[in-house]
């Protein structure tokens, strides 16, 4: 009987060390730094500060983040100014890819935009399902909306489906916030406005702005999220190994379920749904 156990626990074991061996191996390539520039929703929503340390402690890799707009992210990765990129503008996303600019782009996630607005709902649409009908009735109403304006993955969105109602937003109720996804809803807040948001944001800021879900399910508020690295053929400096590492730490089974763990105990309900493949 004595004989059988030995190889067995040694099979455990080199089992255990094959499964390691990838992290640990990344973890020792990885660079001592990476910047990563990442749509404003995934820090105001709380996710980074949840992901980073652990990927940090995990990797021996201290993370700049920098939360911009999407666009602006990737901007920041045609001049070689970031590593790696999270971001939610598929179709951006994959021109970047395509000019040469980004590499090992993998889905990391998706939820969903949202329209909120004030409680009073002055263009009568809360509980709609169809997200055109809706802008259009808050545009034939006049009544005040608060958009981004920052070509950012949300404000893209938004102007996506402007252009598929062949609406172009202008006038006193239409306002240009320039600024990120919480800031916009605080000001949306401010000005009694709706506003288009991901729901993560949304969530996390709702006892701070009082504003009401009104419009989801639209298949055309899906909100995918990608992660790119910045090419090291266009820009020998990138730090390469650990913008790989982020990838293989966001996309891999730990970081997958931590990103489905996430919100589950304050919000009842995970602000994002994992979707590596």
């Amino acid at each position: 009987m004595m004989r059988n156990r030995l190889p067995l626990a040694l099979l455990l074991i080199i089992a255990l060390l094959v499964g390691l061996a990838p992290a640990t191996l990344a973890a020792e390539k990885a660079e001592s730094t990476m910047t990563l520039a990442t749509t404003t929703s995934t820090q105001d929503s709380g996710l980074l500060d949840y992901l980073i340390p652990i990927f940090e402690k995990e990797y021996n890799t201290k993370v700049k983040v920098v939360a911009v707009g999407s666009g602006q992210a990737m901007e920041m990765g045609k001049k070689g100014d970031a590593d790696v990129l999270l971001v939610h503008s598929r179709a951006a996303e994959d021109a970047f890819v395509a000019s040469g600019f980004g590499i090992n782009r993998k889905d990391v996630m998706y939820n969903q935009f949202l329209i909120v607005g004030p409680k009073s709902d002055p263009a009568k649409i809360k509980g709609m399902t169809d997200v055109k009908a809706a802008f259009k009735q808050i545009a034939a109403s006049k009544k005040k909306f608060v958009s981004r304006g920052d070509n950012s993955g949300t404000h893209t969105k938004e102007l996506s489906i402007w252009t598929a109602l062949k609406v172009t937003p202008a006038g006193r109720w239409y306002v240009e916030s320039g600024q990120g996804m919480g800031d916009t809803l605080m000001m949306a807040n401010e000005m009694n406005a709706y506003t288009l948001t991901d729901e993560a944001t949304y969530l996390s800021w709702q006892k701070k702005t009082g504003l009401k879900e009104m419009v989801r399910g639209d298949k055309l508020l899906l909100n995918p999220y990608g992660v790119i690295a910045v090419n090291p053929a266009k820009y020998p400096t990138i730090h390469k190994n650990a913008a790989n590492a982020f990838i293989e730490f966001m996309t891999g089974q730990k970081g997958q379920a931590l990103i489905g763990g996430f919100g589950k105990e304050q919000y009842g309900k995970a602000l994002f749904t994992p979707s590596a493949k």
